[in-house]
């Protein structure tokens, strides 16, 4: 329903043009807006009006007219004056109130259109004929955002968003549930995933630098049909997810660099758990002290690079050995060799992903 806010304001603007009071009620006669104190409108009046077939009537020294959408009473408009001004003004103010009704009803039926296409609750036809009703291109390249404020959704990290992509451009803002903003990004024909990356890092810095918030964005593939939306969507909140596991040092997370991360996330639970036992036994990453992590996520960073990684972890190549030795020790691996390495990184992502769900048990 269209705000008394929205409608008071409206009617201000005309009055202050023409002079001419206006009353605005809902069909059961209660007050919407008003310019003026019109006693002798009482909301019998109005509910006689409401009912009758005539579109305007005139009590008084007050033009009565209506306002329709689709077969449906909205309001009932009082313009005060005998006079064919007063009359012409009531008929501007429906005009005026009947647009902002349907502009107001579009941009609603959009968001719950755009909800409802994320989610996959809608058949295809449907998507075909909601869209064509609420003019959203159908064949177009999009992309979907997911953004994640640090601490509660703010009203202000919304309307900021919208502020930086708006519907004229085919971007569309909406949210599905209570920890995420979602954008649905239409992107160029010729878009690469430089662009994608592009556009998240606008978001963290903009969200950081006008709204000083600390974000998460993850995004999903681009998709070249209205229909595929959904696939992006699921695509950026698997990222989101996979991202909080196994790149939490990172604000901006993309779908399609994802990786082995991706393919651990979907394994089952008891096969992580039969996998870890057969690679660390009675080890646990608690085990590892914090100097031996750095020094094994170095030595991976620098592919297996022994000289590069004592260099850029400032010790002594003998050091460094030493370390890697000791846990070739516990564990059986020998992290110079590729086939070890490789068992063992995954080893560590699939720790890693066994215990964020464990914190979510809890």
């Amino acid at each position: 329903m269209l705000s008394s806010q929205v409608i008071q304001t409206s009617i201000e603007e005309l009055r202050a043009i023409t002079k001419v009071d206006l009353c605005v009620y809902d069909p059961m006669g209660a007050v919407m807006a008003t310019t003026a104190d019109m006693k002798d409108i009482n909301t019998g009046l109005i509910g006689d009006f409401a009912s009758s077939p005539a579109d305007s009537q005139v009590i008084g020294s007050n033009h009565l007219l209506k306002v329709w959408d689709e077969g449906e009473l909205l309001f009932v408009i009082v313009a005060r004056g005998g006079s064919d001004d007063a009359y012409m003004v009531g008929k501007i103010a429906v005009s005026q109130i009947h647009n902002l009704a349907i502009a107001y009803k579009e941009r609603f039926d959009r968001n719950n259109f755009f909800q409802n296409l994320l989610l996959d609750n809608l058949l295809l036809v449907d998507i075909y004929n909601r869209a064509k009703k609420l003019h959203v291109e159908v064949t177009a390249p999009r992309a979907v955002y997911l953004i994640e404020i640090k601490g509660e959704k703010d009203v202000m990290a919304t309307e900021l968003l919208k502020g930086m992509f708006s519907n004229q451009s085919g971007d569309y803002i909406t949210a599905v549930d209570e920890a995420n903003i979602i954008l649905i990004k239409q992107m160029e024909s010729d878009s690469e995933h430089e662009d994608l990356v592009s556009v998240a890092d606008t978001i963290v810095a903009m969200m950081n630098a006008e709204a000083m918030m600390n974000v998460k964005v993850a995004f999903g593939t681009v998709v070249q049909e209205l229909k595929d939306v959904s696939k992006s969507y699921k695509e950026a909140k698997m990222a989101l997810d996979v991202g909080k596991i196994f790149y939490a040092e990172k604000n901006v997370i993309a779908y399609s660099t994802l990786g082995i991360g991706r393919l651990i996330y979907q394994l089952p639970v008891n096969l992580c758990r039969i996998f870890i036992d057969e690679i660390f036994g009675d080890i646990s990453l608690i085990d590892f002290d914090e100097e031996t992590l750095t020094t094994i996520n170095k030595f991976f960073e620098n592919n297996l690079n022994v000289s590069e990684t004592s260099r850029q972890l400032f010790v002594h190549r003998n050091t460094l050995v030493y370390r890697i030795e000791k846990i070739q020790k516990s564990t059986g691996l020998d992290l110079r060799n590729f086939d070890d390495a490789l068992t063992f990184k995954i080893a560590l992502m699939v720790a890693n992903y066994m215990k964020y769900l464990d914190t979510l048990s809890y």
